[in-house]
């Protein structure tokens, strides 16, 4: 089983990297810009739906679901590897910071950094730094650590629901798409190496 989260991690790994490497950039880039305004330009109608899946990618929420779905598990090792994947989310997100400091100027919110984008919610910020998403890194590391506590019709759920998260917050203009697949990225490390230790 370790080799499945080893693999889930070197995964997250590659797609760090490509979207690290992909960012360092001194400008958004025209695919990257496409890309966003694809998303974000879909119909209004679709805010309410992503809303409450987006709400995992909040820190209290997100934590606080992983923590019922061990509990409704009954298994408490998911709840320790919850509640580590939540503490080590936040220094991944610094050190991924620390590494990109040179282009986070480049790397703002869409509201600075697209053209004519659309910020949906009163809480979605126009400007300040946006790579990695830590509402993504989040909610992949807990999706991973809790996946194989499901019931086995279940375990697709948590992928899905991380998918759902990714595309919210392009779709909200809250990120480019860079800052989402860095976060998925960044997240699956975190998950697949915290649930070797907890599986």
């Amino acid at each position: 089983m370790n080799l499945w989260w080893l693999t889930m991690a070197a995964v997250g790994l590659v797609i760090l990297g490509t979207s690290i490497n992909e960012a360092r950039r001194p400008v958004i880039s025209p695919t990257e810009a496409k890309v966003f305004h694809a998303v974000n330009g879909q119909p209004s109608w679709l805010y309410w739906p992503l809303w409450l899946p987006m709400q995992l990618g909040n820190l209290v929420v997100g934590t606080l679901v992983g923590l019922v779905v061990a509990w409704l598990a009954g298994d408490w090792w998911v709840a320790v590897g919850v509640v580590v994947a939540t503490v080590s989310k936040l220094g991944a997100e610094k050190l991924i910071r620390r590494k990109m400091a040179d282009y986070l100027t480049v790397r703002q919110r869409p509201g600075t950094s697209e053209v004519d984008p659309i910020l949906r919610g009163a809480d979605v910020p126009g400007s300040g730094m946006s790579f990695p998403s830590g509402h993504v890194i989040l909610v992949a590391a807990i999706a991973a650590v809790v996946a194989p506590a499901l019931p086995g019709e279940w375990t697709w759920a948590p992928l899905l629901l991380t998918f759902l998260v990714m595309f919210g917050r392009v779709y909200v203009g809250a990120h480019n798409p860079l800052d989402v697949t860095a976060g998925l990225g960044a997240g699956l490390v975190v998950g697949g190496v915290v649930a070797i230790f907890v599986r």
